[in-house]
């Protein structure tokens, strides 16, 4: 049985990834406690200790919000943290997946789906983290990973929870008949982080890189919601155009995943799939 170092297993896709694969793999999830990010010598002594053979590396601040307002913190966190564990897996020979963020693409110029290669300059603190991240992970060990995540949503829904994800929004107005206002300027793919978590394993044998991880959506997050609630005969009266948002193009090209063949549903597919369990 491998062994998984999993950090950030009390987050949203951390979480739901320990459940997934806790019966497959021996995977030790520390708490800040047990193993500090920011302390390259406390990484290193539970890589000594623990010898993992593959390291998932989640624990970051995600909300945009709190970056703008503490960016050294998010610095800490998202960068020295990711270099830090990218150091340890490189000293200890341990395969290194990163979660990086479509962020990065948050500035981008390009009309249709972002690719890897693209020259990327995000105008946000937690997007300009990430590619710094991503940088210089990759010089201090060529062969870690980098998954540029999509937005995701649990399409397991639990409507008394306190995370309000897209899918629960959706299917909040459809059951309330309550008005929903969506970006019309905004372009993004949008998975269930349930696909994410099964496509996690199949990125242990990828050559060190960066690639981007999600479903494919090339239409706006309004279009999209009107789409899926048109293919599921659900009344869209209550959705609303939200014309004031910055454009953005977040759309992420799966070309370069999928000729690893590692594959991710649309966006309105996996939505459709999700929400006809639940009208």
């Amino acid at each position: 049985m491998k062994k998984i170092l999993l950090t950030g297993a009390s987050g949203f896709l951390g979480n739901r990834i320990l459940t997934y694969y806790k019966e497959k793999y021996q995977i030790f999830a520390p708490t800040h406690s047990e193993m500090d990010i920011s302390d390259l010598d406390s990484i290193l002594q539970y890589f000594k200790n623990h010898k993992p053979d593959i390291v998932i590396h989640c624990a970051a601040i995600s909300d945009t919000g709190t970056c703008e307002r503490n960016p050294d913190l998010s610095f800490t966190v998202n960068v020295t943290g990711s270099e830090n564990i990218a150091k340890a897996s490189s000293l200890f020979g341990v395969k290194c997946i990163l979660c990086s963020s479509d962020q990065v693409y948050c500035n981008s110029t390009y009309e249709n789906e972002n690719y890897e290669s693209d020259t990327v300059t995000p105008f946000n603190v937690y997007g300009k983290h990430k590619l710094a991240a991503e940088n210089s992970c990759l010089e201090l060990n060529a062969d870690s990973v980098h998954l540029r995540l999509a937005w995701m949503y649990d399409s397991k829904i639990d409507m008394t929870a306190s995370r309000n994800d897209f899918a629960k929004q959706l299917l909040r107005s459809i059951r309330e008949k309550s008005d929903l206002a969506l970006p019309i300027n905004d372009k993004r793919g949008i998975a269930d982080v349930w696909e994410v978590v099964k496509n996690i394993e199949r990125t242990f044998d990828l050559p060190g890189g960066v690639y981007n991880f999600g479903s494919p959506n090339y239409k706006s997050t309004y279009e999209t919601a009107l789409s899926v609630l048109d293919t599921l005969h659900c009344d869209a009266s209550h959705l609303k155009e939200n014309a004031y948002d910055n454009a953005r193009n977040l759309s992420m090209s799966q070309e370069k995943l999928a000729s690893y063949n590692i594959h991710f549903s649309s966006t309105e597919d996996a939505l459709i799939r999700c929400l006809k369990n639940y009208i």
